[in-house]
């Protein structure tokens, strides 16, 4: 039974699954595929709760032992029910014990790895002898650090902004794509219904992926996101070009629409307008700038001086709700894959490797070193290229045709 104590079998090693980071659609599929590999021949399988944050304060003392149930749970093949639920089953944190790690040198400092050291003694006190990783680019940076400390590690990517090297689409991306569609499609017919237009932002830390797609699938008539725009983000500047997009509009007959920006462009303010404010692990919150209540009334404003007339210009942002959106077949399948493959490179010693696919859902191993920088340890991070097909698809379709 799920959270029952359990030593593997014959006393063997097990394995130890953690998931890191914001949800994503899929998330279990990988989590049963994956925890199903490993039962069907024989190994056990440990699901750590709640991310690296109960693994990193391990010491080996009473006070940061680990309980079945309460801060892991031992899979059985009742896992393989969970394929199509919502959220995550082990539950998730943004805990990120390789914070301080900046060099490989950094890695032999004992304060600055001390959170990996004890996520790696925490592990093998409790019999694990691989660990499997599941997250964005700060959990493939803790999984490299981790395998560097010598624990075996394979990592399956996750994020729905789909801006990983190494892999296509990521899971979840597709289902958070299709949730933020119909979303946008119910905005477009009530902007319709009253002559307005919403300004839609949609989730993108670094990457339009999710606006571009969204965008195009839910009819929008402008959409940009920080590939569209070189050097700082000017928001007079986004406005006029939003006001007279809206004015040559109306000139062709069309009084409402939707117009898509990703979250992203605020991470590419100007000094004068970002956000000072940053969660407990560095990220600017960037709802704090308000850039698209921002934009909408810079918008409306500029189109009455221009004008003499009112245009309701409504703000929207699209966000966590497409986190957690019921997976679509097309994710449940690629989530799956990516977690039978990870015990595929189990079964072929495969460490160090991230878990990717091409083709037709064809497992793939990348190697860690392929996907981080040597010297500063970071990911890449994978743009939408000014110059393919994706960016070319959303211009377009925007604007007249939008």
């Amino acid at each position: 039974m799920v959270g029952s104590s359990f030593t593997g079998p014959a006393g063997g090693p097990k394995v130890g699954m953690v998931f890191s980071g914001g949800p994503a659609p899929a998330a279990n599929a990988v989590i049963s595929a994956a925890a199903l590999g490993f039962l069907d021949h024989g190994i056990g399988v440990l699901g750590f709760l709640d991310g690296f944050s109960r693994l990193e304060r391990w010491d080996g003392s009473e006070g940061s032992r680990l309980e079945p149930g309460r801060d892991y749970l031992v899979l059985d093949d009742s896992i393989s029910t969970i394929r199509n639920h919502r959220g995550i089953f082990l539950r998730s944190s943004r805990a990120n014990p390789g914070k301080s790690v900046r060099s490989r040198g950094d890695l032999e400092d004992a304060s600055k790895s001390s959170k990996l050291r004890a996520i790696v003694s925490g592990l093998k006190a409790h019999g694990v002898g691989a660990l499997l990783t599941m997250g964005g680019d700060d959990t493939l940076k803790t999984a490299n650090f981790l395998h560097l400390l010598g624990m075996p590690t394979i990592h399956i990517p996750k994020t729905i902004d789909n801006d990983y090297y190494g892999i296509a689409w990521t899971f979840g991306f597709w289902t958070a794509v299709d949730s933020a569609q119909k979303a946008l499609l119910n905005l477009k017919a009530d902007a319709d219904s009253t002559n307005a237009y919403f300004l839609v932002e949609l989730m993108g830390r670094k990457a339009g992926w999710i606006t571009y797609a969204a965008g195009v699938a839910g009819e929008a008539c402008d959409i940009l996101a920080a590939e569209d725009v070189d050097g700082d983000v000017d928001p007079d500047a986004l406005a006029s070009r939003f006001a007279d997009l809206i004015i040559r509009r109306e000139k062709a007959g069309r009084t409402a629409g939707l117009i898509c920006i990703a979250e992203g462009l605020a991470d590419r303010l100007g000094e004068s307008h970002r956000p000072r404010e940053v969660d407990a692990h560095g990220n600017v919150y960037f709802g704090k700038a308000e850039l698209c209540r921002s934009l909408a009334e810079k918008t409306a404003a500029l189109y009455t001086e221009r004008t003499g007339r009112i245009k309701k210009v409504n703000p929207k942002q699209i966000g966590y709700e497409t986190r957690t959106a019921p997976p679509i077949s097309f994710d449940v399948v690629l989530g799956s894959m990516l977690g039978h493959g990870a015990f595929r490179l189990y079964q072929e010693g495969r460490f160090g490797c991230m878990v990717s696919v091409e083709d037709q859902f064809q497992i793939r191993a990348v190697p860690f070193a392929d996907l981080i920088d040597p010297e500063t340890l970071l990911t890449k991070i994978r743009l939408v290229d000014r110059d393919s097909d994706l960016f070319r698809l959303k211009d377009a379709l925007s604007y007249p045709r939008g």
